[in-house]
């Protein structure tokens, strides 16, 4: 594992020659600050939301990599305060799908610093989270000798076609988004990395139904105390060194964590099926928009009559898709 972790870490320092910065205000962090990265793609009108929703939990600044938009999102993120930006043409899926890009910004200015690791489509809930903002939650992992906090991405969509009804900047996507399901997950061991890995949901009854092995994983690890010689091996999958990974009991449950909403299933998907279909730079092809783009299915919907209306984190601890674990 360390041979590897050195290639990952050499490959990240090759990546960053890839990255042009825009806005670097890096100068101004704090020791204490938590820190958002993300790699995005044509974006704008996610971004509002998403960058209103992280300040309120608590993170101070952000580290962004955009790959090549056109729709302004470069513009808009460089007008942020709050916002360290780089760019890059270069393609996504040779970057390891964006990983040796985040990698070396977090090598770069993560360290020592709680980092939070996500796309722009996705939304950390934890326990608490309703109450107590991500201080609060690093100060106990802190306290408790964490380093690392899982959550798994849960994905969310509305009721009836996704395109349906449309989703405006600024506007929270779950309350379009608002359903997910509650059971059809499996879960398993890799034993090489450690971590527990989670399949399942609506993308794997839906665009992987005789094939669900095949479907995306949802387990993610997006909240680590960033230190000199980690770094993420499978987008925010697994980490090396292993110890990191080590965020749940071997059956899935007692220890702390949380849930990723994904809030991919808005009515933008056709417009992104069609572009990535073009470019594809994305992890199998993306199948899910191969499928879509291709027409080889009608609009998705992906509501059933088990699916589940979300109400708040207390909801998915019931259901055991997180857990407070001892964090009283």
């Amino acid at each position: 594992m360390g041979a590897k972790r050195r290639r990952l870490r050499a490959r990240a320092l090759r990546k960053s020659f890839e990255l042009k910065p825009v806005a670097n205000r890096t100068e101004a962090l704090k020791a204490t600050d938590i820190l958002c990265f993300a790699t995005l793609r044509n974006e704008k009108v996610r971004l509002e939301y998403f960058l209103q929703y992280y300040r309120k939990l608590g993170v101070n600044h952000f580290l962004i990599v955009d790959n090549d938009s056109n729709d302004g999102s470069r513009e808009y993120l460089a007008e942020q305060p709050d916002v360290s930006l780089w760019r890059t043409p270069k393609s996504y899926k040779r970057a390891q799908y964006g990983a040796d890009w985040l990698n070396y910004l977090l090598f770069r200015y993560g360290r020592n610093h709680w980092c939070v690791t996500v796309d722009v489509d996705e939304f950390l809930v934890y326990p608490f989270c309703d109450t107590r903002g991500l201080g609060a939650l690093t100060d106990w992992l802190d306290t408790s000798s964490i380093r690392s906090f899982s959550a798994m991405q849960l994905d969310m969509y509305p009721k009836g076609p996704l395109d349906a009804v449309p989703y405006r900047s600024g506007q929270d996507p779950f309350e379009i988004a608002n359903w997910f399901d509650s059971g059809n997950y499996t879960y398993k061991m890799n034993q090489r990395f450690g971590n527990l890995w989670i399949q399942g949901g609506p993308r794997a009854r839906y665009f992987f139904p005789d094939e669900p092995e095949n479907a995306p994983a949802l387990n993610k690890i997006p909240l680590v105390k960033w230190k000199r010689g980690y770094v993420y091996c499978s987008s925010t999958h697994m980490l090396l060194p292993r110890g990191l990974n080590l965020v749940y009991e071997s059956w899935g449950g007692e220890k702390t964590s949380g849930c990723l909403m994904h809030a991919k299933f808005l009515d933008n998907f056709e417009q992104k099926a069609k572009e990535e279909l073009v470019r594809k730079e994305h992890f199998s092809n993306s199948v899910e928009y191969r499928s879509y783009a291709e027409g080889s299915i009608q609009t998705p919907n992906l509501w059933t009559d088990w699916s589940e209306k979300y109400i708040n984190w207390r909801q998915l601890e019931i259901l055991g898709l997180m857990s407070k674990g001892n964090w009283a």
